[in-house]
């Protein structure tokens, strides 16, 4: 194996990846800025806003993995040059994101129902439910916007869903202080005020990425003339094709962490903020692994529509050299500080929480040591699943995270968790487990399939 071949691709890898990544995490930090500016108010009012946006995250996995279906379309477009067939997709993706935003506000208003069987606390239900009325509304421009990300990062445009997201975080932050908290002309409204910000920053954040697109240079061609007469039922069928089994995977993915959330509930409320400490940890730094997912879909994408199926092996390859490398490094900071890392989020200074912190900083510690470990199966998993995107095979992976996810993990972190002394480390066992047997099968599946398209090419 000639290692330069590899390597010499990262400097382009990374060019792709880092504004999705920054992107990503701009995305976290609305969440972030919502719990910190609430959490100033009370901790019912942080346990409302915490239970509505479980509702909202499984619909939001939803919409961004069924709009994943529009980069690899665009990036073999692209590749192909392909006019006609880029402004095609662009337009029946945009449609489709659209149908499916006002889906999931729909699905979500109405399956706030649940809540009241869920034996939550009633303060808390009572400040929920308008909540998730509101942020549900949020999904409408936040899954349309994924349609214009999606495309641009198809054509590998990355950095500007990355302004948009920096713009829509000044706005949150602006809006979520005014309406939380109450100032000048602007009402005191609570949970509901952190609700609106969210809303508005979302709008504000497709009203950006439409002006920003429009007035790029390559892209502003793909904006004229739209007509319904131009939608085709062909391709509707090939983007839903693709975007449903994209969607399951990262909905299989997300309800098994919220799942573990759940399981870590049952176990007492130091198990429980134990484990969203080190999910905070462990999700920042799936974040790099998601940018480098994207570069993965495009360039595979990209080599793909070539028809260059050697090189796009090389690219792969590439790609999941340097996730490994990057979270061979996040696993070692987890391993050197899992002691200090848990201290960040505690209030240490509070004589009332010194047996509360000991114990919550004891779990976590053990939980960053499994976090370590499945820093780099979390990596290759997904950085994987980008690469079959790229090659548009979703539906075997649909299969496979699912058995790894639900017949592999999830029982290993039920039993763990339940039924042994490990508790919350077990639940996180599971976890390391479920996302080890999808890194290796959908490794494998990668493998034989590129194998395949290798010797099918060179026959003919």
């Amino acid at each position: 194996m000639n290692f330069s071949q590899y390597t010499k691709e990262f400097t382009y890898n990374v060019k792709l990846a880092y504004p999705v990544i920054l992107g990503m995490l701009g995305h976290t930090l609305i969440g972030i800025v919502d719990n910190y500016m609430v959490g100033n108010l009370g901790s019912t009012e942080l346990a409302a806003v915490s239970l509505g946006n479980s509702f909202i995250f499984l619909a939001l996995s939803i919409g961004i993995g069924f709009s994943t279906a529009i980069t690899p379309l665009t990036a073999e477009a692209n590749a192909e040059e392909n006019q006609k067939k880029i402004r095609t997709t662009f337009h029946h993706g945009l449609l489709l994101c659209t149908i499916l935003g006002v889906s999931l506000c729909l699905v979500t208003m109405l399956s706030k129902q649940l809540m009241y069987f869920m034996d939550q606390p009633q303060e808390v239900v009572v400040l929920a439910a308008p909540y998730i009325d509101w942020v549900a509304f949020s999904l409408i421009p936040v899954v349309i916007y994924q349609g214009y990300k999606q495309f641009a990062d198809g054509l590998s445009l990355t950095k500007y869903s990355m302004y948009a997201i920096i713009l829509a975080n000044v706005v949150h932050v602006f809006f979520n202080y005014v309406l939380i908290y109450g100032f000048w002309i602007f009402p005191k409204l609570g949970v509901v005020g952190a609700a609106l910000g969210t809303v508005i920053s979302r709008i504000m954040m497709v009203v950006f990425m439409h002006f920003l697109m429009k007035h790029n240079a390559i892209m502003k061609a793909y904006f004229k003339n739209f007509t319904f007469k131009e939608i085709k039922k062909s391709i509707v069928k090939k983007i839903v094709a693709l975007g449903i089994p994209s969607a399951m995977q990262m909905l299989f993915e997300v309800t098994l962490f919220t799942a573990a959330i759940w399981l870590s509930g049952t176990l007492g409320k130091n198990s429980q903020a134990a484990n969203q400490i080190a999910l905070i940890l462990a999700s920042s730094t799936f974040m790099v692994a998601m940018g480098l997912s994207v570069t993965a879909m495009i360039r595979v994408g990209n080599s793909r529509g070539l028809a260059d199926y050697k090189n796009l092996i090389i690219v792969a390859r590439s790609i999941f050299l340097l996730a490994v490398m990057v979270e061979t490094f996040f696993a070692l900071v987890f391993l050197l500080l899992h002691n200090f890392l848990p201290h960040l989020f505690l209030n240490m200074n509070d004589p009332a929480q010194v047996l509360d912190n000991q114990e919550i900083i004891l779990i976590t510690s053990k939980l960053l040591i499994i976090a370590a470990i499945f820093q780099i199966s979390d990596g290759v998993q997904v950085v994987v699943l980008g690469a079959l995107r790229g090659l548009q095979d979703v539906k075997i992976p649909m299969y496979i995270t699912f058995v790894a996810y639900w017949i592999v993990g999830f029982p290993i972190s039920f039993y763990l968790g339940k039924y042994t002394d490990l508790k919350a480390v077990g639940v996180w066992i599971g976890l390391l487990a479920g996302l080890t047997a999808a890194a290796l099968f959908l490794y494998i599946r990668f493998a034989r399939l590129t194998r395949k398209l290798v010797l099918e090419h060179s026959e003919k």
